[in-house]
């Protein structure tokens, strides 16, 4: 039996795209022509910022005395889980060199980029959490400079975030937002380094924004704004369900949180219940509009076609409340991150749990990761040969050049086939 929408969202992911791509084109083009000044118009324009682009030092200072002791502890503990999952990540790559033949040696070794350009939403809320998860896997896989930006919060970024980025090892931040930050870091406006990557989340302008500017230099994937489906079975908790999918909605009101499950009663259930969540909250929460104009609630009859159906969405963030988690972990494939069982929540990979929260969203993750070490490392692949190498190589090289229709490239092998093996015949044409 084919699944049951109980309710369908009423805008797409892709709702003002278009708009979106135009304007952005447009705001790139005169940010590259129109440089640090245009930066800072901007600035001045969409956040009311006059302050200096480059946070000076002194704010870093004024920022850790304004903190209380226990966010800064609890900024530390985030920070420390965070690095080491990062650093148990960096664990399992590995350099190599193999001797494919007698006098051929190859190998790939692991580079890091030398610019890190990481940006920090902070238009709705202080994302302390994104300042660590971008800077801190930039550092930890050995990158030379890491340039931070994020929105003004008054007279600079948030001391939260600025306190974060301090401890994640930021050798710059700027205080600048939306486009005009995501150019400052690519173009390498005030500070002179342009990013070999841009990463970290943001709305839909900022990850258009890097969408554009991908070839430029590169980007960590498409985060744009936050996704969350939900799979469960009879065995869940329709509070918590419930729960979770409000937490997420209140990312902003394009957040989509989805329901699929094997059991009516508790769709239904959390039917019922989301609407009074999302009237608890404090006033301006984009939880219930989001809810109304991109939540979905799936039924279906198996958890074959649950799982289908999950990697069909290929969400963001992919929570599991059902029984044999085992077997939904083997079975799903296309997610940002998977939350199996009721236990644990987004909200803990978001924040503190260690696993990077910097992920893909409208389908990116039917072909990628999250953010982790291996963003920031290059594989670069080498070869080096004696004479003997020529032997094997120079024949066939030289006939699958000619067959290709590549003369030059064949002449290169015949070149050595000559020089390194003097009076041997060899077959050189296919």
């Amino acid at each position: 039996m084919p699944e049951r929408l109980l309710k369908q969202a009423t805008v797409s992911p892709t709702t003002g795209e278009s708009e979106a791509r135009t304007r952005v084109r447009e705001m790139l083009t005169e940010l590259e022509a129109g440089g640090e000044a245009a930066a800072l118009r901007w600035a001045r324009e969409l956040d009311g910022y006059t302050g200096p682009a480059v946070v000076p030092a002194s704010a870093f200072a004024a920022a850790s005395a304004a903190l209380p002791d226990q966010v800064k502890a609890d900024i530390a503990f985030a920070h420390q889980q965070i690095r080491r999952f990062a650093q148990a990540q960096l664990a399992t790559l590995s350099e190599f060199e193999l001797e494919l033949s007698p006098g051929r040696f190859t190998g790939h070794r692991l580079v890091p980029l030398q610019t890190a350009g990481c940006y920090v939403p902070g238009g709705r809320y202080a994302h302390v959490a994104s300042a660590l998860m971008s800077v801190t896997p930039a550092r930890v896989a050995g990158v030379d400079r890491v340039i931070a930006t994020s929105p003004p919060r008054g007279e600079t970024v948030h001391p939260a975030v600025l306190y974060a980025l301090e401890l994640a090892g930021a050798d710059q931040v700027l205080c600048l937002g939306g486009v005009q930050g995501i150019a400052a870091l690519a173009f390498g406006l005030f500070t002179g380094h342009p990013a070999d990557i841009l990463c970290g989340p943001g709305n839909r302008w900022v990850a258009e924004a890097k969408q554009q500017l991908a070839g430029r230099c590169g980007i960590d994937l498409y985060a744009g704004p936050s996704e969350i489906l939900v799979l469960a079975d009879e065995t869940a908790d329709p509070e918590l369900v419930a729960s979770d999918l409000v937490g997420q909605a209140e990312h902003g009101v394009t957040t989509p949180a989805i329901l699929v499950t094997t059991h009516e009663p508790l769709a239904h259930a959390v039917l019922a219940r989301v609407p009074a969540l999302c009237a608890s909250l404090p006033p301006g929460n984009a939880a219930a509009e989001a809810w109304d104009r991109c939540g979905e609630v799936v039924v279906c009859d198996t958890r074959d076609q649950a799982a289908a159906i999950s990697d069909r969405y290929a969400p963001e963030h992919l929570e599991v409340h059902a029984a044999d988690l085992d077997w939904w972990l083997s079975r799903l494939r296309n997610y940002g991150s998977l939350f199996l069982g009721e236990e644990t929540t987004v909200a803990y990979g978001d924040k503190a749990s260690g696993p990077n929260h910097i992920l893909p969203t409208r389908g990116a993750a039917r072909y990628t990761g999250g953010l982790g070490v291996h963003k920031f490392l290059k594989t670069l692949t080498w070869q080096r040969m004696t004479s003997a190498a020529t032997r094997e190589l120079g024949p066939v090289s030289a006939r699958i050049s000619r067959l290709e229709g590549m003369e030059a490239h064949a002449r290169t092998a015949d070149d050595r086939v000559r020089k390194y093996l003097p009076g041997e015949t060899f077959a050189l044409e296919p």
